[in-house]
């Protein structure tokens, strides 16, 4: 390796500077370092809504290199290694580094990478960063892997985590550099249609807005998070998913400011690091079991009787926030004009459609991916797993919540229901119309159609499915 050969850092879901490893370690070296994004075959089947919030980032990003005399070279193609290859040919760079993803697809295609550059005489070098705990090193007593969540938190709520790491001060530029494609020339936000538009302002876009959602966070709202996380009308989150799922701030940063608080006397600090440590919980389960993914990670689920015909018109109703039920409703409207969903609401929509309407986890797994600007691979699946029963430390397959009560209880003065549903109002919240401006035109859908009745009264649907669970033999 030469002084002068230049560093290609291959960026993916870590697009900031600071507490950035790979970055870090390449700028210490006082090389030129040549930061890259490859829209390969993986981030081209993105869902509309991450490939739209994907673009975003990534323009944010290189005007934040920019500033910096670097640039952001973005290449695309089917093969990772084709590009990097072509790349390391054009500059002269003997070095790669990056950030480590989890997701199998990733780890089968950085395996091959780094196999295939080192055998070319590249030093190829992954690092940490998008987790605070590499799932590896996380083991019960006996040597397994944590199945629940409640051992893994208190397995790691008392481990060091790594102080995060300065933002480099200096990014050396090469000697030349490398042709770029125009990011608009990908075209990443045509499948979002009108609805980018409207899901724009919720946007808070790279490291310094992630910053400064963090302080505002613990400043005013984490003091009572424990209670606040759980009202959908109420403004009492940090809403940092979005950015912590393109690496826009790291888990670690988030974990040591929330530390503070918690010493600080605020005590819904510590529900804010337990909810730090369910996303690692996540991505430790994937690394573990990647079916999780993909399939029931309660193998006694297989043949489970759900409905998997995404065409039928109970789900038609579920995806377009119709089902008559205006907590669900009201929850996937928020999706389509925020681009994220509350929590809560997340918790409701999950259950009403595998429980209720006994639609299988892919369903809704499979929309979410489409809909949502902080898709997580990780999270999702847990998530939807978690809410049918199916999956590791799950809510229990005979708990169905009701929708209906759930809204009396979180919802009290109907704030949530009406930001997001106009049918039936005379003065409809300006949220509450902008999901009309949002979806698709072929919806055929306006706020003066009348209100739809339920698809499913809550009870008989709480009754069908415990009895789809008896005759199953849960």
């Amino acid at each position: 390796m030469s002084e002068t050969n230049p560093i290609l850092i291959w960026l993916r879901r870590d697009l900031r500077l600071s507490d950035q490893p790979a970055f870090h370690a390449a700028c210490a070296t006082g090389r030129p370092v040549i930061p890259v994004f490859i829209l390969d075959a993986q981030y081209a089947a993105l869902g509309a809504a991450p490939k739209y919030r994907l673009c975003l980032g990534l323009e944010h990003f290189g005007e934040t290199l920019a500033e910096k005399g670097s640039r952001l070279i973005l290449r695309c193609g089917d093969d990772a290694l084709e590009i990097l290859q072509d790349l390391i040919r054009e500059t002269g760079a003997d070095t790669v580094y990056w950030t480590r993803q989890y997701d199998p697809d990733a780890v089968a295609r950085d395996s091959g990478v780094k196999s295939s550059l080192k055998k070319q005489g590249i030093e190829a070098k992954s690092f940490g960063g998008h987790l605070m705990f590499e799932p590896w090193t996380v083991e019960t007593k006996t040597g397994g892997y944590y199945k629940v969540y409640t051992p893994f938190w208190r397995a790691v709520k008392d481990r060091d985590v790594e102080e995060p790491l300065s933002a480099p001060s200096t990014i050396k530029a090469p000697d030349g550099w490398p042709e770029s494609d125009a990011l608009a020339d990908w075209r990443m936000d045509a499948a979002m249609d009108r609805g980018a538009d409207v899901v724009r302002p919720f946007v808070r876009l790279g490291e310094a807005a992630a910053q400064s959602r963090l302080r505002a966070f613990l400043a005013h709202k984490v003091a009572d998070y424990d209670i606040t996380r759980d009202l959908p009308g109420v403004d009492g989150t940090s809403c940092l998913s979005e950015n912590l799922a393109l690496g826009e701030i790291s888990p670690h940063q988030c974990w040591h400011a929330g530390q503070r608080a918690l010493q600080e006397g605020k005590p819904g600090a510590e529900t804010f690091l337990k909810e730090l440590v369910w996303r690692e919980f996540a991505y430790h389960l994937m690394h573990h079991t990647p079916r999780i993914l993909t399939d029931n990670w309660r193998e006694e689920w297989e043949g489970f009787g759900w409905n998997e015909d995404e065409l039928r018109a109970d789900v038609k109703a579920w995806k377009q926030g119709r089902t008559g039920i205006p907590f669900v409703d009201a929850a996937m409207r928020e999706m389509y004009v925020t681009g994220r969903m509350h929590n809560r609401g997340r918790m409701i929509v999950a259950s009403y459609l595998t429980k209720h309407l006994l639609c299988h986890w892919r369903i809704g797994q499979k929309w979410f991916e489409e809909c949502l600007i902080d898709w997580d691979p990780a999270s999702n699946a847990m998530g939807w797993q978690w809410s049918a029963g199916s999956g590791p430390d799950a809510t229990p397959y005979f708990r169905v919540f009701n929708p209906v009560t759930q809204l009396e209880k979180f919802d009290k003065k109907g704030q949530y229901a009406g930001r997001f549903i106009a049918e039936g109002h005379s003065d409809p919240h300006e949220d509450a119309l902008a999901y009309f401006k949002a979806i698709p035109t072929r919806w055929n859908m306006t706020a003066q159609d009348a209100y739809p009745e339920p698809v499913v009264d809550v009870g008989e649907g709480r009754k069908r499915a415990l009895q789809a669970y008896e005759t199953r033999g849960f």
